[in-house]
């Protein structure tokens, strides 16, 4: 049978890996983004650097030379939902970390407002409660297409699905009441309070 083969790191790693800058940046998008670890953020980054170099040797080259690559790169990330339709070579340079974590299934689940909270959209996702057009997504770094994305539900089998859950049902009492002050959490008052 052979051997497996071997795995290769699909993210390189930051040049300056301890500034206190990029510490803090990375930081914040973990944070923001629900990501489980930095490789996660590499990967993505990494992405975003192959497509901006594919951007950046397309445009030195000659309008005959570029033309077919060029379509090729737009049309993948206009699919991706990462480019708005109207954008041209130009704008791919321009691209960000964020417009690449925004696209992620774990985000989209969040934004569509089918969790309370991001970290819980990454729960129920590892968890088989998601699907997308009725087949079963587990990967939360799923980039999801813009076809895709009006597809994302609960999955039929999961228990979530269930209109009584009481997940569903914290979420339409969230939804009818968006002004709803939480309980301070500290010394007088919420949990692990003194004596008072």
């Amino acid at each position: 049978m052979g051997d497996p083969k071997k795995q290769r790191k699909k993210f390189e790693t930051p040049r300056f890996r301890w500034r206190k800058d990029i510490l803090q940046e990375e930081l914040k998008l973990l944070g923001q983004y629900g990501l489980r670890n930095k490789h996660e953020l590499w990967r993505h980054k990494t992405f975003l650097s192959k497509v901006r170099g594919i951007a950046r040797s397309l445009i030195s080259k000659t309008p005959e030379e570029r033309a077919k690559m060029e379509g090729e790169l737009l049309a993948r990330l206009k699919k991706l939902g990462i480019l708005q339709e109207t954008a041209v070579l130009a704008d791919v340079l321009d691209l960000t970390i964020e417009d690449i974590l925004e696209r992620r299934l774990q985000t989209i689940v969040f934004r569509k407002s089918l969790t309370r909270t991001i970290f819980q959209s990454r729960q129920l996702i590892t968890h088989g409660h998601i699907s997308i057009n009725t087949r079963r997504v587990t990967i939360p770094g799923h980039v999801v297409s813009k076809e895709e994305e009006a597809q994302i539900t609960y999955s039929v089998t999961s228990a979530v699905s269930d209109q009584a859950h009481p997940l569903r049902t914290s979420l339409t009492v969230i939804a009818k009441e968006p002004a709803a002050r939480q309980p301070a959490r500290g010394r007088r008052g919420g949990r692990g309070g003194g004596r008072f």
